[in-house]
């Protein structure tokens, strides 16, 4: 019965290749956007926290130390 059924074969289009190609050049441009967005927000995050770190470490030289009472040596 299968002998009797035609065969579907999709004819080529000739605008399915350029359509592809643009498509995927349009993703790998908007996945590089995002990539770069999302490293700029941790550079931001990061130099925030490092500043702040900096901030803290300063603020504990200022303050007095009791650990050394402890250790007397």
């Amino acid at each position: 019965m299968s002998r009797n059924l035609p065969h579907i074969i999709p004819s080529p289009q000739p605008q399915a290749e350029e359509t592809f190609a643009v498509y995927q050049t349009t993703h790998q441009f908007y996945q590089e956007v995002q990539a770069r967005s999302e490293f700029k927000e941790y550079c931001e995050w990061y130099y925030m926290t490092a500043e702040n770190h900096r901030q803290e470490l300063e603020k504990m030289r200022g303050e007095l130390n009791i650990f050394r009472w402890f250790r007397r040596r």
